[in-house]
């Protein structure tokens, strides 16, 4: 069934692309992409969205570049002042906010995957296998062991609560197709080759002439229909993508087993930790929790215009900012969150540090701006973000 399907793939981080549900909504033109060089079959944009959807996940195995050019600071350039300094190292996941990353990724298609972010010297991973998955970084030799205290009720949960995969072309694909409708043109570029691979090129533009992008690109593996790279490009800049995610190599064959399953290096210390799955009471609890704690979310505008004005947030906690009786506040996450993360100590302290590089002020409060979308923190804790450049936020927030 395709609730089945599309779990799965939710929880896998497997390569598909969910894209029937936004079909009907896209302005589609009547372009068809020509067989050109690479000898595919013409389609229309309707025609390769359906087939997308319709495509099997695919064990494979590749390289994966990632480059973000979103006018942000490096990182690993801040980590002087931010107090980060010896913490981060060239593949350390932060690492990803700027420059280019390189990741191997491996996955069955099903319940085992691996990814890597290499560095120079260095490299940090996560592998999963069905009901487990291990964190390991190469800097310090620390390994995390992830189980769940039962594994039975895991594929009742519908998900693996240990840290999030990073970023494939897939998971990008997935999260810019599902939220454009009518809003954007949908149109085929000429084919082309990614990764030593014919496919077709998806063009989405947006019809707002405010918005900060001004473009997205999907290349889709001509045979499998596999999504191989999503480039973002800035309205500010038509020549060079402001995000870009893709594989440089790929072979769609079922990795060997060795790959899938983890050893720990010699040398290697390893920290357990057992992760309680909630009972059917303890969710019940923990959503009506929710609803009655949860932030107030206001979005006026239309599309790629649209703002979100968040309201209850304690952004106290997010910055460090000392409480009445003058401590620091722990940062906003669960205790458990906090375990998987492993934040250091002076969490609030270099997150505070971290955002007064990153922001610039502005009359009550401070503005994150960068080439895609920009983020207004109120003084008085409203929260305002859109794809739109800052003084729109400014506006919006009076």
């Amino acid at each position: 069934m395709m609730s089945t399907t599309i779990s799965r793939h939710a929880r896998w981080g497997v390569p598909t692309l969910a894209v029937a549900a936004v079909v009907a909504g896209f302005a589609l033109q009547p372009l068809l992409a020509s067989a050109d060089d690479a000898n595919l079959p013409e389609t229309t944009p309707e025609q390769l969205v359906a087939q997308v959807m319709a495509a099997d996940p695919q064990p494979l195995s590749g390289t994966v570049v990632y480059t973000a050019n979103l006018g942000l600071p490096n990182v690993s350039e801040l980590a002087q002042v931010t107090g980060l300094a010896g913490a981060m190292t060239p593949a350390d996941p932060t690492n990803l906010l700027a420059g280019t990353s390189t990741l191997r990724v491996w996955t069955d298609a099903d319940s085992r995957s691996r990814v890597t972010l290499q560095g120079g010297t260095s490299e940090f991973s996560v592998v999963h296998d069905a009901t487990q998955a291990w964190t390991y970084s190469s800097v310090d030799q620390s390994v995390t062991h992830y189980t769940v205290d039962d594994p039975a009720r895991l594929d009742e949960l519908q998900q693996v609560p240990v840290p999030a995969d990073l970023p494939t072309p897939t998971q990008a694909a997935d999260d810019v197709l599902t939220q454009l409708g009518q809003y954007s043109t949908l149109t085929l570029d000429a084919t082309t080759t990614v990764a030593g691979r014919a496919a077709y090129q998806l063009v989405l533009t947006p019809k707002s002439t405010t918005t900060l992008v001004g473009r997205i690109t999907v290349a889709i593996d001509g045979k499998t229909f596999t999504p191989l790279k999503v480039a973002v490009w800035s309205r500010a800049d038509a020549q060079n993508p402001a995000l870009e995610l893709g594989f440089t190599d790929v072979t769609f064959a079922t990795p060997s087993n060795q790959v899938l399953t983890w050893s720990t290096p010699a040398g290697a210390t390893v920290k357990e930790v057992v992760v309680p799955l909630p009972t059917d009471a303890q969710l019940s609890e923990a959503a009506t929790e929710a609803q009655d704690q949860a932030p107030t979310v206001t979005v006026t505008g239309d599309g790629w215009d649209q703002v979100a004005t968040i309201t209850g947030l304690p952004v106290d906690q997010w910055t460090g900012k000392p409480s009445a009786d003058g401590s620091n506040h722990d940062p906003m996450l669960p205790d458990l969150a906090r375990d998987y993360a492993q934040l250091p100590d002076n969490m609030p302290q270099v997150t505070q540090n971290l955002l007064d590089q990153l922001s610039t002020p502005v009359a009550g409060g401070r503005l994150i701006s960068s080439s895609l979308v920009s983020v207004l923190l109120m003084d008085d804790g409203r929260v305002l973000v859109g794809a739109v450049p800052g003084d729109v936020l400014v506006a919006a927030a009076g």
